[in-house]
């Protein structure tokens, strides 16, 4: 973190302790958001539209600012400032959670997902519903589940070439999210993972330290990632939900009242993210193709080779959630 955004943290957080206390409570507050990806993107444009229903629902006492963009930090700087009351929300990856709450570790398992209905039918259910609440339960993350955000489909992209087979990834060194899990998936895979935040990346791509990275279409797209990475490659490896968290440190100084608007919101905010989401999906393979991105498609015999190269990923990280990975493979 920079010194600048230290200072700007440090303020408010000891803003926050005046702020947040029961004698401020029903006082007109601005719930700051943060989210590493532009306005405009999915998750982005669904947490503004929960911010003014907030807004409308409480005749402007409550309202959220979003801060996107990488304004704030990354994901890491996210929860750090949320744990410290300095920031009320943050949409973060799974990814960066499941090291933070062992239970959500389960969903960073590759290839767990057989589609995004799958994926959607699990967090949409019981076992999404007991998953957020492992984060509230969690008193040493001072974090708040509030609801759940479609991610895609992660797929490798890079600098050297396209991924049509195990054998193209040789060599080749491949950012991941700093999960020992994914470094390994990687390397599993036939790569070379290089554990880096999101907000590194096109330094890192721009000076070698890596040749490629993994995400989905609309975060490649919008970070125009193509303009250091071509190849494009439909390895489909990973389906990771992403989540919005809120400060409990904040939502203790609101009103049960107030709590229930933003999980209610929250919920439609799940909701109508899918479809953001699935425009976004479009108009960045638009964009991609416009941008002369080479697209690589992955047979289902190649597919199944890499499944089986991440089997030891499944013996390390999955031993511990066997009945959980069962119960989602039974979700229908």
């Amino acid at each position: 973190m920079s010194f600048a955004k230290a200072i700007s943290v440090a303020g408010a957080v000891m803003l926050g302790t005046a702020l947040f206390s029961p004698v401020f409570a029903q006082q007109n507050l601005t719930l700051k958001s943060a989210d590493v990806h532009p306005k405009g993107y999915p998750t982005v444009e669904a947490v503004e539209r929960m911010g003014a229903k907030l807004e409308k629902a409480t005749n402007g006492r409550l309202k959220v600012q979003v801060y996107p963009s990488m304004q704030l930090g990354g994901e890491k700087e996210f929860l750090e400032q949320a744990q410290v009351g300095a920031l009320a929300m943050a949409r973060v990856s799974v990814g960066v959670m499941g090291p933070v709450i062992p239970e959500l570790n389960v969903l960073n398992l590759p290839y767990l997902f057989r589609d995004s209905a799958h994926m959607h039918k699990v967090v949409d259910g019981p076992i999404g519903d007991e998953l957020l609440a492992k984060i509230t339960a969690n008193d040493k993350t001072g974090l708040i589940g509030i609801a759940w955000m479609d991610g895609g489909a992660r797929n490798i992209y890079g600098k050297q070439r396209g991924v049509a087979k195990m054998e193209d990834l040789k060599g080749q060194k491949i950012r991941t999210m700093g999960n020992p899990m994914f470094v390994q998936m990687m390397n599993d895979m036939g790569g070379n993972g290089v554990a880096m935040g999101f907000d590194q990346l096109i330094n890192g791509l721009q000076t070698g330290v890596v040749d490629g990275a993994e995400n989905n279409e609309p975060s490649y797209a919008s970070g125009q990632h193509y303009n250091y990475a071509k190849y494009y490659s439909l390895t489909e490896h990973l389906m990771i939900p992403e989540i919005i968290v809120f400060s409990k440190r904040v939502w203790n100084t609101l009103s049960p009242e107030d709590q229930k608007l933003v999980m209610k919101f929250g919920k439609e905010a799940q909701a109508e993210q899918r479809g953001l989401w699935q425009d976004m999906v479009k108009k960045s393979l638009e964009d991609m193709k416009a941008n002369n991105v080479v697209v690589t498609t992955v047979s289902p015999e190649e597919k199944k080779r890499f499944q089986t190269a991440v089997k030891p990923v499944w013996d390390k990280f999955g031993a511990e959630h066997k009945t959980m990975i069962e119960r989602i493979s039974q979700v229908q």
